[in-house]
């Protein structure tokens, strides 16, 4: 059953880091990518938003701006919980650490500089620990 207590979601996130490096690029009607090569869509009005694995951006010789860690918090959030990305997204950047987020059916998938990959584990682990003292 999905979870809406901030706090219990908080204190319950337990946060993994996905191997590897990770691009958001943009995409028009004539690219083509197999579809499992795709890790997350987006219809924009601009065009197709893609996550892929960096590797598979380079050899399809796609544009991306910054290379991306990827961090699930396993907890089984649900998609009417209020404040979860709001805390967490603050934590981090309270921390000068870029957040992108993914809400999907299950978790909260987190995509972080890669440079800060440890730093933003790091974060997100005092955060679920000091949960119980966090003004909500």
């Amino acid at each position: 059953m999905s979870e809406t207590n901030l706090r219990r979601l908080i204190k319950n996130m337990s946060p993994r880091l996905k191997e590897g490096e990770y691009v958001f690029c943009s995409i028009d009607k004539k690219t083509k990518i197999k579809e499992e090569f795709i890790l997350g869509l987006f219809f924009e009005e601009e065009g197709k938003t893609v996550v892929l694995k960096k590797n598979i951006a380079d050899i399809l010789k796609l544009k991306y701006y910054s290379s991306m860690a990827w961090i699930t918090l396993n907890v089984n959030s649900s998609l009417e919980s209020i404040g979860l990305t709001a805390k967490v997204s603050t934590a981090l950047a309270d921390n000068g650490i870029t957040c992108n987020v993914i809400a999907a059916y299950h978790h909260d998938h987190l995509f972080v500089s890669y440079k800060d990959r440890q730093k933003a584990l790091t974060v997100l682990r005092n955060l679920s620990r000091d949960s119980m003292r966090l003004k909500l």
